[in-house]
C-alpha cells in the first residue's frame, strides 16, 4: 500500500505547483474568453459563448497583428536553423579555447530579452545608432536611416533580435545531436570511399534531423512569443506588433478581459500546436 502512495505524495508538490501555476490560468483564461467583459462597464459583464472570437476573427487589426507574427515566424525560424547549424559545426572543432567559444556563444540567450532589444535599439537608432554611423562613414548614404518607422523593417530588425537570441539554443541542440553521433560511423564510411559531401548528406544530416526538429519547434514558440523586444524597439504602437501585443493592448489599454483573453488563447492554442510537434521529436529515437 505504502509502495502505491509513495509516488504520488512525491508528485504531490509538484501537482500542486502545475495546477495552481498552469492548469487554473488556462481554465480561467478560457472562461474569461467566453464573457463579455470590460473594466469600463463593470456592471454589464456577462457569458456571450464563442461571440468574442468571432469579433476577433473579423477585426482587421488581428489579422495585421497575425502577418506579422508569421512574418516574423518565418524570417526567425529560416535564419535560426542555418546559423545555428554553422555555429554548432564550428563549436564542435575540438580546440583548446573550445570551452571559451562555448561560454561565448550562449551570452545571447542568457541575456534578458528586454536588455537584448535595448542593445539593439541603440545599433539602429536613428539618431546616434551604430548602423547609421557606418552606412554614412563608408558612403551608403547621406543622411541617417529611420530603421524603426516602417513596418517591414521594424519587423526585419525584431526578427534579427529573436534570431540572435535563439541562435545558441540551435546551436546547442545542434551541437549535441553531433556528438551523440558514433564516430565509428564516420570511420566506416571514409572506408567505404565516402567524401565529406557524401558523408554530410547521408550520414550527418538524417541523424541530426531529430535534434533541428527539437531546435526548430522550440524557436518557434519563441517566434509566436516575441514580446520584450517589440517592446523595447518600438514601444506599444500599432507599427509592429504581433499577436501578443495586441492581447496586452486589448486586455491592459484597452481594459476588454474578454477580447484579450481570447486573443491570448488563440496565441495558446498556435504556440500548443507547436508545442505537440516539440514533444514528438523530443521522444523520437534515433537508430544509428
Amino acid at each position: 500500500m505504502k509502495k502505491k502512495i509513495l509516488p504520488y505524495l512525491l508528485l504531490s508538490p509538484m501537482i500542486l505547483i502545475m495546477g495552481v501555476l498552469v492548469f487554473y490560468p488556462v481554465i480561467a483564461t478560457f472562461s474569461y474568453s467566453l464573457k463579455k467583459w470590460k473594466l469600463t462597464a463593470p456592471a454589464d459583464i456577462r457569458v456571450v459563448g464563442l461571440r468574442n472570437y468571432g469579433t476577433i476573427l473579423k477585426s482587421d487589426s488581428f489579422w495585421y497583428s497575425f502577418q506579422n507574427t508569421l512574418f516574423i515566424l518565418a524570417v526567425v525560424v529560416i535564419l535560426t536553423t542555418v546559423l545555428g547549424f554553422l555555429v554548432s559545426i564550428f563549436l564542435n572543432i575540438d580546440v583548446k579555447w573550445s570551452g571559451l567559444l562555448l561560454a561565448v556563444a550562449i551570452l545571447p540567450w542568457a541575456l534578458p530579452p528586454y536588455v537584448n532589444g535595448i542593445l539593439w535599439k541603440f545599433v539602429f537608432s536613428s539618431g546616434y545608432g551604430f548602423m547609421n554611423k557606418v552606412c554614412i562613414g563608408l558612403g551608403f548614404v547621406s543622411q541617417p536611416i529611420e530603421w524603426l518607422s516602417s513596418r517591414w523593417s521594424l519587423l526585419v530588425i525584431v526578427s534579427l533580435v529573436v534570431t540572435w537570441r535563439s541562435i545558441p539554443f540551435m546551436a546547442l541542440v545542434c551541437l549535441a545531436g553531433r556528438q551523440s553521433i558514433p564516430n565509428g560511423i564516420y570511420e566506416a564510411a571514409r572506408i567505404d570511399g565516402g567524401n565529406s559531401r557524401t558523408i554530410f548528406q547521408r550520414i550527418t544530416l538524417p541523424l541530426m534531423l531529430p535534434f533541428l526538429g527539437i531546435g526548430i519547434t522550440s524557436t518557434s514558440v519563441t517566434a509566436i512569443n516575441v514580446f520584450d523586444e517589440i517592446i523595447a524597439l518600438s514601444g506599444y504602437s500599432d507599427l509592429g506588433k504581433n499577436l501578443l501585443v495586441e492581447s496586452y493592448l486589448t486586455t491592459f489599454s484597452f481594459l476588454d478581459f474578454g477580447k484579450g483573453s481570447a486573443i491570448t488563447y488563440l496565441v495558446m492554442l498556435f504556440a500548443g500546436i507547436l508545442g505537440v510537434f516539440y514533444l514528438r521529436n523530443l521522444n523520437r529515437e534515433v537508430e544509428y
